[in-house]
């Protein structure tokens, strides 16, 4: 078969650019470190890589999220440890306002600090971030959320202006974790295992206190349960409860000192009651917000200090207001710890689920890696061989070149 001139040509000129299109190709696998440059290299391959990438890109925006949740939870974590501290100082001037031996103006005195410990709570209460979000607000972040009305002679008002909404940022592919506590449920509630609180009514006019309540016996049916005694006035006291597993007292014999039993619970009284005096006694957890307020605690409590005591009913207000105040305190206290207990929880969690993520980003970067990324040494051995087969079909085009006949005409 005779081959053409032109036909020796183009299959050399065919070879040299088949032999240059791959010794490109290598070259551009090793300038770039991937074995695939272009999807059409290897679609199989390139298409899973994609999905991997996927997965890495919502794996660090589930990390990025477990930074701004941490941020926030550091925050709460930082205010409340503060809050514990002012709240056990509190605490401490309480129990020495109880000491019998205090003038008024000691009184005073006492009530001046634990109103530096309030507008210190208050302050707390209205943290905000470096953003200008208050923490304790709910979605109202923009809004402050606690706010006061002047109650003129009074400690101020404080109320939560807040909402009960707590956000929630996704920190993994099945984890919703909160980021915020609410205001009433830090400063305005108590925990639902807190004990029974016992308080006087305002309008005491006898010399009647209390010590406790204590529980006696934690199974009685009426355990729960909210209870109201009253003073008739002729030495006789009435126990009522709205609750159905306990059966009323009436006209109970009343003696100075005594201590009286009801719901599996001993309450001690002294002193002299007059008629229509009353005492509640009620389970911290099923007290109203307003009832459970630190503010309003601590607020009642400098409101009494700075009365002046001049009789024995007035000592009578102000001691059942202490013990009061001191068992409201306990409960917020508690309720505050087992937010911070909360938080702690989940701070802890974002570290592990940082462990999980970073591990779980080194799967995935070592499966793309051998998706696509290129093995040096196998490239590095192409390329030397595409290299010499380039030179060889060169060499070929160029000797096939000095074939013709006119070569040897001169």
């Amino acid at each position: 078969m005779r081959i053409s001139t032109v036909t020796m040509y183009e299959q050399g000129v065919s070879a040299m650019n088949r032999q240059q299109s791959d010794f490109t190709e290598i070259g551009q696998q090793i300038a770039s470190g991937k074995r695939v440059v272009n999807p059409s290299d290897d679609p199989r391959a390139a298409s899973r890589a994609v999905s991997v990438s996927q997965s890495l890109a919502v794996n660090a925006q589930q990390e990025s999220s477990r930074t701004t949740a941490r941020n926030a939870l550091g925050q709460e974590e930082s205010v409340l440890s503060s809050v514990s501290d002012a709240i056990v100082s509190a605490q401490s001037l309480i129990v020495q306002a109880g000491n019998g031996t205090l003038s008024d103006a000691d009184r005073e005195s006492l009530a001046s600090d634990l109103q530096g410990k309030f507008e210190t709570l208050v302050g707390l209460a209205n943290t905000t971030d470096g953003n200008g979000t208050y923490l304790f607000s709910g979605y109202q972040d923009n809004a402050k959320a606690f706010s006061r009305t002047d109650a003129g002679a009074g400690v101020d008002t404080i109320s939560y202006e807040g909402d009960q909404g707590i956000k929630r940022q996704k920190v993994d592919a099945e984890r919703l974790m909160a980021t915020n506590d609410s205001g009433t449920d830090v400063f305005m509630n108590f925990s639902s295992g807190s004990g029974y609180i016992a308080e006087a009514a305002d309008t005491n006019t006898g010399s009647v206190t209390f010590t406790g309540p204590d529980v006696r016996n934690a199974d009685n049916a009426a355990q729960g349960e909210t209870f109201d005694i009253t003073f008739n006035g002729d030495g006789t006291y009435d126990i009522a409860s709205a609750g159905p597993e306990f059966t009323d007292q009436t006209n109970v014999a009343y003696t100075d000192g005594q201590t009286i039993e009801f719901g599996g619970m001993a309450l001690t009284l002294e002193g002299q009651p007059a008629a229509g005096d009353s005492l509640t006694v009620t389970p911290g957890g099923e007290m109203s917000n307003e009832q459970a307020s630190l503010f309003k605690t601590i607020g009642d409590t400098i409101n009494a200090l700075r009365q002046p005591v001049d009789t024995d009913a007035d000592q009578a207000a102000l001691d059942n207001t202490l013990s009061t105040a001191s068992r409201k305190l306990d409960a917020s206290l508690d309720n505050v710890l087992t937010t911070r207990a909360s938080v702690g929880a989940r701070m802890n969690e974002l570290d592990a689920l940082d462990k999980v993520g970073g591990n779980r980003e080194i799967a995935y970067e070592q499966t793309r890696s051998d998706l696509v990324d290129l093995d040096y040494n196998s490239a590095i051995s192409d390329y030397m061989l595409s290299k010499v087969g380039l030179q060889a079909s060169q060499k070929s085009f160029a000797d096939i070149q000095q074939m013709s006949l006119f070569q040897y005409l001169r």
